[in-house]
């Protein structure tokens, strides 16, 4: 893992990218559907970074569409132009679906992550105040590079991007057909997002999720995301929220944080079918095996 945010952290050959509200189709021919390249100043507090949009096959401008805001938007579509030659290939995974009609029309937005920032921006600030002074003030200093910026993402795609992309495409603008999703951090900063902006998301798929915050277990880091979600869950009713992980690499490390999370969860009143929670044994910390469930978390928030 430490390989991977290191390889993510320097993946900033965008970053610097012009930002005027443009978009640009995709050269990409031999995959479902088409990307659309959106540039959209962030604001003072984020570097610019390229989103994604995917059309799937069929896309049309007079049905709504829901839309899906995807998290390491780098990593969602073709493996040929990623770090590690992995891709979530999301575009593979939905097209057939939609066309079966097993999902809702949807359209993906994905967010490029902003490399050596990337966990500045996906960890939680609602988790620090839970955190003992000492750790909290390393923690920022080491790994949110002195400046945490997760509530300034969010204010990003909530008052910049969502505006944008709801009057660029034909969507359903409403929070029943508006959701998050993101593993790893990803995943953290879906949870988040779903529960800061309720009122906006009405869902969220947290694969992987990267409770303990580094790279090995801790107690401190699990105990303030509980204080956290003990505090800002949404009432249950009014969401769904898929969380899972699998049992090797640096998945293997979150099996205790995530159990505490399902008590805590049950304890709230989440169940099924609007809360689930999933082990997948033998499957590891990568965009393959991400890829490899995707179709189960879209078909929980999307399928009809």
């Amino acid at each position: 893992m430490m390989r991977r945010q290191a390889l993510i952290g320097a993946a900033t050959w965008l970053a610097g990218a012009p930002c005027g509200a443009t978009a640009a189709p995709s050269e990409r021919t031999s995959r479902p559907g088409r990307i659309e390249r959106l540039e959209l100043p962030p604001g003072p507090a984020l570097d610019p970074r390229p989103v994604d949009v995917w059309l799937p096959p069929g896309y049309r401008a007079d049905r709504p569409h829901a839309v899906l805001y995807m998290h390491d938007g780098q990593m969602l579509f073709d493996p040929r132009g990623t770090w590690n030659q992995q891709a979530w290939q999301v575009d593979a995974v939905a097209a057939p679906l939609i066309a079966s009609g097993a999902l809702r029309d949807f359209i993906v937005v994905g967010i490029w992550n902003a490399g050596a920032a990337r966990h500045a921006e996906y960890f939680p600030q609602g988790f620090l105040p839970h955190l003992p002074a000492p750790l909290r003030e390393q923690l920022v200093a080491e790994r949110l590079q002195g400046r945490p910026r997760s509530d300034a993402y969010l204010r990003f795609l909530v008052e910049t991007l969502k505006p944008a992309v709801d009057a660029r495409y034909a969507t359903a603008p409403g929070r029943e057909s508006t959701f998050l999703m993101g593993s790893s951090m990803g995943g953290l900063i879906s949870c988040y997002g779903l529960c800061e902006y309720p009122e906006v998301f009405g869902g969220a798929a947290c694969l992987s999720t990267h409770w303990i915050g580094h790279f090995e277990r801790n107690p401190e880091v699990p105990a303030a995301a509980l204080a956290y979600l003990d505090q800002k869950l949404p009432a249950p009713a009014r969401v769904k929220l898929w969380m899972d992980r699998g049992d090797q690499e640096l998945d293997a490390k979150y099996d205790d944080a995530q159990a505490r999370v399902d008590a805590l969860m049950a304890a709230k009143g989440f169940r099924a079918p609007g809360f689930v929670s999933r082990v997948y044994p033998g499957t590891g910390h990568n965009e393959t095996a991400w890829s490899a469930r995707l179709a189960e978390p879209l078909r929980f928030l999307l399928g009809r």
